[in-house]
């Protein structure tokens, strides 16, 4: 295959999934290795990037997807008739943070380091898509196990767990 076929097979793979694509993936279904899928895709990237698009393709991981541009996203929510959605509380934003940074956790864990319950902050990020059940713990009672989704990366707009600021404790470490 060409690399102006791969491209576009590429391009047609991310528009017409409409959620993330492995890059894994993309190269089993090419025939190509996966460093070949690698680099088209963020060959797409960076054209989709330079032409001011109204689209444009990010990396989560080990996955890319098409997404519409940043920049038009009031337009978007206009024509889709969306509500903004309320933004996350302080309460969220720490449970978020210790999963996040911790991650698998189970909700005894987050209560010990925040403290205080955190059920209906759990509840409220899993339906809000950014934080699921991994597992359950190998102990009595089998506690659930939680992670941070890959909607967790596309809203905070991180490739990876590995782009999370690195907490004040590890600084003085270092």
């Amino acid at each position: 295959m060409s690399e102006i076929n791969i491209a576009a097979a590429i391009e047609a793979i991310l528009f017409a999934n409409g959620a993330s694509v492995e890059a894994a993936r993309i190269a089993q279904t090419l025939e190509i290795s996966e460093k070949q899928a690698v680099e088209a895709a963020e060959k797409l990237m960076e054209e989709y990037s330079a032409a001011g698009r109204g689209i444009t393709i990010i990396r989560l991981d080990d996955a890319f997807q098409m997404v519409s541009a940043k920049a038009y996203a009031a337009q978007i929510r206009t024509v889709m008739d969306l509500r903004r959605n309320t933004p996350l509380s302080q309460a969220a934003l720490e449970v978020l943070a210790v999963v996040a940074y911790n991650q698998p956790v189970t909700k005894a864990f987050v209560e010990q380091v925040r403290g205080v319950d955190c059920s209906g902050v759990l509840g409220s990020l899993t339906a809000k898509g950014l934080v699921e059940e991994k597992g359950r713990l190998e102990l009595p009672g089998r506690p659930l196990l939680y992670g941070t989704t890959e909607n967790f990366l596309r809203c905070f707009n991180l490739q990876s767990l590995d782009d999370l600021p690195p907490l004040p404790e590890e600084e003085k470490k270092e």
